[in-house]
């Protein structure tokens, strides 16, 4: 099983009117490829902080985050960026498209391609997710879960190997969250890394792993329903 991406021993502190607050406390995850990791906890435990480091958009100040095995501590914001382009694929809660752009148009925005394939890619990419006539569509013409899907097909562009989701289905209805977790679904089964950073319990049923943080720190992680349910029918198939 490949580890594409890992936290090992991650402290981050902020300072707040002159006091010190520490959102993470030696905090280690690993995000395995083809698996779903869910990271669950309140508002306020740490969960967002720490996919901020994983994600490479926010330095810890003790620890390190290993990209396919290789530490990433002391990389220049260039670099930095340059691995965040390649390797990783953010999904956001609030989808962060641009309105004055098509649907397209902000699928093809971080391509690292040039104009004529990349647009073919997003065409692709948009019909992977059901958007596929939606194409020329600005956010404000589509739903909230077609906004999520356009967001995740940006994510999908440059094909990185690992996808990081911060409450993806907070704004979504249930119809939607289903779509968009059997997407993260079939990205997993493809071989990529996902971890959806949640406090919903039906996302996380969704998941693989499952990892609580609490004060900023990580508990044991355990299994998910869907790792469950597989181990289960395997169970099933071995005395069948």
């Amino acid at each position: 099983m490949s580890t594409p991406l890992r936290a090992e021993g991650v402290g981050k502190s902020y300072s707040l009117r002159g006091r010190r607050i520490d959102v993470l406390s030696r905090a280690g995850l690993t995000v395995h490829g083809g698996r779903i990791s869910a990271l669950m906890g309140r508002s306020g435990s740490g969960k967002s902080t720490l996919l901020h480091v994983l994600g490479l958009l926010t330095p810890p100040d003790t620890g390190r985050v290993l990209l396919d095995g290789e530490d990433t501590t002391g990389l220049r914001d260039a670099e930095l960026a340059e691995l965040r382009r390649r390797r990783l694929g953010f999904v956001f809660q609030s989808y962060n498209l641009l309105p004055q752009h098509s649907a397209l148009d902000n699928v093809v925005l971080p391509s690292l391609q040039r104009r004529t394939p990349a647009r073919q890619r997003g065409r692709e990419l948009l019909a992977r997710v059901g958007l596929g006539d939606r194409a020329g569509h600005r956010p404000g013409e589509l739903s909230g879960g077609e906004q999520q899907r356009v967001a995740l097909a940006r994510a999908l562009i440059n094909d990185p190997p690992v996808i990081l989701a911060d409450e993806p289905t907070g704004n979504l209805d249930e119809r939607s969250e289903e779509l968009l977790l059997g997407l993260f679904r079939e990205l997993a089964d493809e071989g990529k890394a996902v971890l959806l950073v949640t406090h919903n319990q039906s996302v996380a049923e969704a998941a693989d792993t499952v990892a609580h943080i609490v004060d900023g720190t990580l508990d044991e992680t355990g299994t998910g329903t869907a790792a469950d349910a597989r181990h289960a029918s395997a169970r099933e198939a071995d005395t069948a």
